[in-house]
């Protein structure tokens, strides 16, 4: 009667015929009857027994079955397809393949273990290859006075580039580059090493240095100072409207409005200054007097526009104003009008000088009674041509006009008692003593004697 051989599941694996024997797995089964089964049943334990130790795989290998690699020297499993180590990491120079996840290789170059996540290989540890050394966070014990402390070092190349701790401590162990370690992370300082990239926030800057490692990380000397005096080389823009203020109690301001520049003082009432070092003196140049508004300017003031003033003008150091220039000219620019000058007096409309521009001549007078000034040019040599005009002596000395009264000389004797003009020299007969002198003929020969005073007309023949 042939054997039927079935798996743990009850799958049928063979059926088996009296007197014969089956290879189809890599143990030998034999039927009822065969002769000599015993060496065959003894080698079959064997192979149980040693896991089939072999260089070589079993052949027709049952999924669950075991073998020992004689060349590797790992128990392995069969999986039904592939045969996988049970246990430890495979040591090897290559990924092994064929890996199922949770394998793990130890790369023996490296010395690196990776395990398999199903699709590829992942590194476990250490983070670093034997080429690269201690390389990575190192969790170490630290001796100090406070007792020990457990610290997180970070190596590169095998050397210790910082130190994270939880509290600050020093250690009762020489450290390298760390005779302090602060709370937090505490640098090489044998290394000069130092935080690069972004930070949002810091206690502290190192203000010692002032040498800049490029255009865009900046010495912390080289940054201005908030809590003391200091100086920069560049130059400060304020890109804000607000501008500059200055003083404990901000006096001082610079800002802007639509463009328009304030420079102001903002203490009430308080004068405003600007001084200039003249030959070693702190001088003022300019003073503003904050409760009144006064100016005062010390020195030469040289205006190349127009000066234009609504107030009055005033001279508390001398009455006499000097002007150096030829000409002072006023109305400039203007449309023609009177223009001159304002001495005050009791009256109204004070006392003026001033160019009448409708009538093109110099005026002058008080009170609102004004008269043309007289040039030399403006008198006439004719009086009668030129009536109600300022005369002047012609070229021989004569004066010329058509009629002439004189109120002084009634006592001239006269014909025409009826006619006011002066009378002709013929016409005139005697003078009275009103003219100074005794009566006197006048005769065409100087009359003979005399006293103080008298004196004759010549009278033309």
């Amino acid at each position: 009667m042939a054997y039927t051989i079935n798996k743990t599941d009850g799958t049928i694996i063979a059926t088996i015929t009296d007197g014969t024997i089956d290879t189809t797995t890599s143990l030998t089964l034999f039927g009822k009857s065969y002769s000599g089964f015993g060496e065959l049943l003894n080698e079959n334990l064997i192979k149980i027994l040693e896991n089939q130790t072999s260089t070589a795989a079993p052949t027709a290998p049952l999924k669950g079955e075991l073998w020992f690699d004689a060349n590797t020297n790992q128990l392995k499993v069969y999986d039904g397809t592939a045969w996988k180590p049970t246990g430890g990491a495979k040591s090897q120079a290559t990924a092994p393949t064929s890996a199922s996840a949770g394998d793990l290789w130890m790369d023996s170059d490296d010395n690196q273990v990776y395990f398999y996540t199903g699709s590829a290989w992942q590194l476990l540890a250490p983070v670093w290859s034997s080429t690269q050394t201690l390389s990575g966070w190192q969790i170490e014990t630290l001796g100090s006075s406070g007792g020990d402390k457990v610290v997180a070092s970070m190596y590169a190349g095998n050397v210790r580039v910082a130190i994270l701790s939880k509290e600050t401590f020093t250690p009762s162990v020489t450290q390298t580059g760390f005779a302090s370690i602060k709370a937090g992370i505490t640098l090489n300082s044998t290394l000069g090493a130092v935080f690069e990239g972004t930070n949002t926030q810091a206690s502290a800057i190192d203000v010692s240095g002032t040498t800049n490692t490029s255009g865009t990380v900046i010495a912390g000397g080289n940054f201005l100072r908030a809590d003391a005096a200091d100086t920069t080389t560049g130059a400060i823009t304020i890109d804000h409207d607000t501008g500059l203020i200055v003083g404990d109690a901000q006096e001082l301001s610079i800002s802007v409005s639509s463009n328009h520049v304030t420079l102001a003082q903002n203490s009430l009432d308080k004068n405003f200054s600007i001084t200039t070092n003249t030959s070693g003196t702190p001088t003022t140049r300019l003073a503003i007097t904050g409760s009144s508004g006064a100016m005062a300017i010390t020195g030469d003031v040289t205006i190349t526009g127009n000066l234009n003033i609504s107030g009055e003008y005033n001279s508390s150091i001398s009455n006499v104003s000097t002007y150096d220039d030829a000409f002072i000219k006023v109305n400039s620019g203007n449309s023609e009008a009177d223009a001159g000058l304002i001495v005050e007096t009791s009256n109204t409309d004070d006392a003026r000088l001033f160019y009448d521009v409708s009538e093109n001549f110099w005026t002058a007078g008080d009170n609102a009674s004004y008269s043309q000034v007289i040039r030399l040019a403006d008198a006439v040599e004719d009086g009668n041509a030129n009536k109600a005009k300022v005369l002047k002596t012609t070229a021989a000395g004569n004066v010329k006009v058509t009629t002439a009264t004189l109120a002084a000389v009634s006592a001239i004797s006269y014909t025409d008692t009826s006619n006011l003009n002066v009378p002709t020299i013929g016409a005139c007969a005697t003078l009275s003593t009103k003219w100074g002198g005794s009566l006197k003929t006048v005769s065409t020969s100087s009359p003979s004697g005399g006293s103080d005073g008298d004196f004759w007309f010549v009278r033309e023949a």
